[in-house]
């Protein structure tokens, strides 16, 4: 079997697709995106061809570390993504010729269900009870929002008093009954975070994710060491040779890998599995689309220390399409009682409706992120 043709999708909301063709008619799908650059991710992709096709797509480990080592410049957002998509195809198609999921070639179940979380609110800290209530009514007893909104280096007691007081308001609502995160999204400074873990921690959240900037990893430990609520970190790091650095530090209790940003699954088993020889937990990154999704499904499914899966049906952020809008197995994907099923067809076990997918890249929008500015009109963390 040889690889023949790679094309590139962009559709709504802000998501990147990729089709892998084989002269066999196997065909394998993958997501390669950062959000916000998925035309520089898409040029990236089609910048590795040259690796692919022709070769065997049942080589995943060689064309992995040919993709990743062949340039002699690596690793970062961009290049990491571009070549997590074609990972991602290239088990789809493995299992599809192998007639299994992918989770069997990884040694098979080590659990029989995954636990999915539901982001709450939007972008801006908002009243969030009303969404929790909703999502419960679904299934969903776990949460995560975004804990502030633009936050100084040093910063007044009243945003401080803001932030603490909506967190306050989920506990009083609904007691023990829920579970939630707490997302910092890298807008918090290390003085910051320090005094604002100090005054949620009485809410007991399930985590904080980002307390810090990932290029502010050196805080991780010292963070942890003034909170008893676990930190959570690793969205916006990219292999596992940043990861290395941070298990070997200590802090996090959580590594969130994106199998999107991050290498794709050939390298987040790899961080996952670093992660359990450190008694880290394993929770991926995606508020992203179908093939994201299954992706991580894979590899929680075959991770011992996998605890949480982020998906991103009804988040903030789709707009003008829904996580399964592009699917045609979608009972596969129904969250039951809060916990996800293994996908049970051959490859990432997500069947992609082209037809869908061909039409909504002829009116791909360009996401971008929002721009934010401090009070004195300096550019503030999003």
């Amino acid at each position: 079997m040889r690889i023949t043709k790679l094309t590139t999708y962009r559709v709504a909301p802000r998501w990147l697709f990729l089709k892998i063709e084989t002269d066999e008619g196997i065909v394998g799908w993958g997501e390669p995106v950062i959000e916000g650059k998925a035309r520089t991710v898409e040029a990236a992709v089609h910048e590795l061809s040259h690796y692919v096709i022709g070769q065997n797509p049942m080589r995943i480990n060689d064309l992995w570390q040919t993709m990743y080592r062949g340039g002699f410049y690596r690793g970062g957002p961009i290049l990491m993504s571009a070549i997590a998509g074609i990972d991602h195809a290239l088990w789809d198609i493995k299992g599809k010729a192998l007639g299994v999921p992918v989770y069997e070639l990884l040694g098979g179940l080590v659990r029989d269900r995954m636990k999915a979380y539901s982001w709450v609110g939007g972008d801006r800290p908002a009243d969030v009870i009303t969404g929790i209530r909703t999502l419960m009514e679904i299934g969903f007893d776990t949460f995560k929002m975004n804990g502030t909104e633009e936050l100084g280096i040093i910063d007044s007691a009243n945003k401080v008093d803001k932030a603490v007081s909506r967190i306050a308001e989920i506990r009083e609502t609904f007691g023990s009954t829920i579970e939630f995160g707490i997302d910092f999204h890298g807008r918090v400074a290390a003085p910051m975070a320090k005094v604002l873990l100090r005054e949620l921690e009485p809410f007991r959240p399930l985590f904080v994710e980002e307390p810090v900037l990932a290029e502010q990893a050196e805080y991780y430990r010292r963070l942890a060491e003034t909170t008893s609520i676990p930190l959570a970190a690793g969205e916006r790091m990219f292999s596992r040779f940043e990861f290395k650095r941070v298990f070997s530090d200590g802090g996090i209790a959580i590594a969130q890998p994106d199998l999107s940003h991050a290498g794709g699954i050939t390298e987040c088993l790899k961080i996952a599995s670093m992660a359990e020889a450190y008694d880290v937990a394993f929770a991926p990154h995606c508020p992203l689309g179908p093939i994201a999704l299954a992706a991580c499904l894979q590899v929680d499914f075959v991770s011992y220390n996998a605890v949480l899966q982020e998906q991103s049906m009804g988040i903030h952020y789709n707009q003008g399409a829904e996580l399964l809008d592009y699917v045609v197995n979608r009972e596969d994907f129904r969250i039951r009682d809060g916990y996800f099923a293994p996908l049970r067809k051959p490859g990432l076990g997500v069947e992609i409706d082209e037809d869908v997918v061909i039409a909504a890249s002829k009116n791909a929008p360009d996401w971008r992120n929002p721009l934010w500015h401090h009070a004195d009109g300096s550019v503030a963390e999003w």
